[in-house]
């Protein structure tokens, strides 16, 4: 007898889209310690949402578990978690003591957040990604760029709440301005994934991973704002590296057209 299909959903398909959920919920999680003046662990949720939005993916590859279902589900989570969430979290924080205008910023980011994900998700099939097939990003990413949208939170809690200055609005603000600008524009950055270590640099490695790890267990605050300034002093690398490969390129492509109009004819 033939064997009947089998009905249901694979747990394979729904491990990967059970972290996704969990990233989700964990980010909203933020705004709820921000409503009750818990900034480490509304910080901390957003963190951990990020840690599950790097695994999600793994896993399904791992698994086998891609689906469309899936990616728009990431996506809807990298919204909520990574654009609104941190959005609320700085407005409860900072930007509300600008009355008529925080609330301004604080939508911008978000909404430049949204739109980011919305052309990640347009150009998810196209062939010609110049930054992708280079193995850079287009913008700040979602995850990193919550984490700099909350650096000025991160700052105040590693001076122990002391620099009160840090949440002044007009401060906030423009920082606010600057990373949605960050996330929707072209800037070519680096992609974790596409980044590759010769053998001999292995062990050093893992080494500055365990100092890093160590680190944010005994002083958290202090190294994710190191974490974050690092970051961002890439991005002018990040441009350069793929200014390189542009000219490499272009060159390649013109190469061999000026050899076969410098072919003389037979």
């Amino acid at each position: 007898m033939p064997e009947r299909p089998r009905r249901g959903i694979s747990l394979r398909a729904i491990a990967p889209n059970a972290v996704t959920a969990l990233a989700l919920c964990t980010g909203l999680s933020a705004v709820r310690f921000a409503i009750a003046d818990q900034w480490a662990l509304a910080v901390a949720m957003t963190i951990t949402a990020g840690v599950l939005d790097g695994m999600d993916g793994r896993i399904a590859r791992a698994l086998n578990g891609q689906s469309k279902f899936g990616a728009e589900l990431d996506s809807l989570s990298d919204v909520i978690a990574f654009g609104v969430s941190p959005a609320l979290v700085m407005h409860l924080w900072a930007l509300q003591q600008w009355p008529r205008l925080g609330w301004i910023f604080a939508l911008a980011y978000a909404a430049c957040m949204a739109l980011r994900l919305a052309r990640f998700n347009a150009r998810i099939d196209v062939e010609d990604q110049p930054h992708k097939s280079a193995g850079f990003l287009t913008g700040v990413p979602a995850p990193a760029g919550a984490g700099l949208m909350l650096l000025p939170l991160i700052l105040w809690l590693a001076s122990d709440q002391h620099w009160d200055w840090l949440r002044d609005y007009r401060l906030v603000a423009p920082w606010a301005a600057l990373i949605a600008f960050l996330a929707i524009s072209s800037v070519a950055t680096f992609s974790w994934g596409s980044l590759r270590l010769r053998r001999s640099a292995r062990l050093p490695a893992l080494v500055i991973i365990a100092v890093v790890a160590g680190a944010l267990v005994s002083a958290p605050w202090e190294t994710l704002t190191v974490v974050s300034i690092v970051y961002l002093a890439l991005i002018p690398f990040s441009i350069r590296s793929y200014g390189r490969v542009k000219r490499r390129r272009r060159a390649a492509a013109v190469s061999p057209e000026a050899q076969a109009g410098s072919t003389p004819a037979a």
